[in-house]
């Protein structure tokens, strides 16, 4: 397979693409904040209906969140311009999402009681869709026990929270009341949409990012995996509201928001931890570059340069997949479905189900190196027990999309009874 093949290129799909979502903003200094959120929701697909408390209006205009969004902004119930003056509960009937970011401790309390005194709260209470909120505020006003009763309420009732975060606060002092960054809100409102996605009730394991092999305390040998396809693996199975385990080499990245993450170093600790969930788990996705060789011994001190060469010996580390496959044999109940990564520089798909048949994999996504490593466009072999399927991708989360739908037909197959 050659970048000159034709293979229809997979754009990503950004789960919030054509969402009607509601943007609530109250009178909280961090109101600027909101404004990022806007555009960002706005690039992602997001339909954005903005919505602001008059306490707002004082710290940012509405023709700017109007700017951004390309759509009306309601400041006020009683703006004859405001679709809102004729039907106040417009927008809370169909949106199928209302943030609230930044939200003042005034309108968690208003909100609590359930007030309806203007677009905020009115459509809060009229909505049925989920309702995530951002906290701001000064850390005594969070903390203080009226405030986190109002929290409690709302949580209660079903809200979600992102933050308050720790920082500088806009009168100097320094404690828990930053509004989360936009970045964070958006990542929570991808993972509360997807609970009822197609993978809602399944637990996948993922394993990804590079391994570590000590020499001595200060040297070790690794590879250039940055783990940037286990991560994208783990953001679409999350969106599809898979509960997912992370098990993790080292990486600069940060997980993504709501995964539980298992940290590792060596092939030894991510062959435990893999052995250890992945029995119990209904998918494997084995994305990591898992070192096949470790030094036969680890000094206890730093090696000193000395005149000529040195020889360092090595031996097999263990191979994950195969002892998966050796751990599983002779249980009762299915198999979790297993699919392995093969990064090889030809004859892709041979490799590939070599690789499927001497493991006991159900899928092996075939990369051609080096050009599947960094951020840009990517091809690779999806190659099952029957078929193989050539994958052209604009990047790595529009390939982990693509790997992730064949789980969730797998799965579904799984469950589904046989045909007459």
């Amino acid at each position: 397979m050659s970048a000159s093949d034709s293979i229809p290129l997979r754009r990503y799909r950004d789960p919030l693409a054509g969402l009607p979502v509601a943007l609530g903003v109250s009178g909280s200094i961090a109101a600027y904040k909101a404004l990022s959120l806007a555009s960002a929701l706005t690039q992602a697909g997001a339909l954005v209906d903005t919505l602001l408390t008059p306490a707002a209006t004082r710290l940012v205009q509405p023709l700017a969140f109007q700017a951004l969004t390309h759509r009306k902004v309601t400041h006020a119930l009683w703006d004859s311009a405001s679709e809102m003056a004729m039907d106040h509960v417009a927008v809370a009937h169909r949106i199928c999402a209302f943030v609230i970011a930044p939200a003042t401790a005034d309108l968690l309390a208003r909100l609590a009681l359930g007030l309806a005194d203007d677009a905020v709260t009115t459509t809060a209470l009229a909505t049925v869709a989920p309702l995530l909120v951002a906290p701001a505020m000064e850390p005594q006003m969070w903390a203080h026990p009226a405030t986190q009763a109002h929290v409690a309420v709302l949580e209660a009732r079903g809200a979600t929270f992102i933050g308050p975060r720790p920082g500088r606060m806009a009168s100097g002092l320094e404690g828990l009341g930053r509004m989360a960054e936009p970045v964070e809100v958006i990542d929570a409102l991808r993972l509360r949409l997807g609970r009822s996605g197609p993978l809602a009730g399944r637990h996948v394991v993922v394993g990804s990012g590079p391994t570590r092999e000590p020499i001595d305390p200060v040297r070790f040998l690794s590879n250039a995996s940055s783990g940037h396809m286990g991560l994208a693996l783990c953001r679409a199975l999350l969106h599809a509201g898979a509960r997912v385990s992370l098990v993790t080499g080292p990486v600069a990245l940060p997980p993504p928001m709501g995964a539980e993450v298992v940290a590792v170093e060596t092939a030894q600790q991510m062959c435990g931890a893999i052995l250890d969930l992945a029995p119990a788990a209904d998918a494997l996705l084995m994305a990591a570059a898992v070192a096949d060789y470790r030094p036969l011994t680890v000094s206890g001190h730093k090696i000193k340069k000395s005149e000529g060469d040195s020889i360092l010996p090595l031996t097999r580390t263990p191979d994950i997949l195969a002892s998966l496959d050796r751990h599983l044999a002779g249980r009762p109940g299915p198999r979790p479905y297993r699919v392995g990564f093969a990064a090889e520089t030809g004859d892709l798909e041979a490799y590939a189900r070599d690789k499927l048949q001497r493991k006991g994999l159900d899928l092996v996504v075939a990369n051609r190196v080096p050009e599947s490593f960094g951020m840009g466009r990517h091809q690779a072999i999806l190659v099952g027990a029957h078929d193989a399927e050539p994958i052209a991708a604009e990047s790595k989360d529009a390939m982990a999309q693509a790997i992730v739908e064949r789980v969730i037909v797998a799965l579904n197959d799984r469950q589904s009874p046989p045909a007459p």
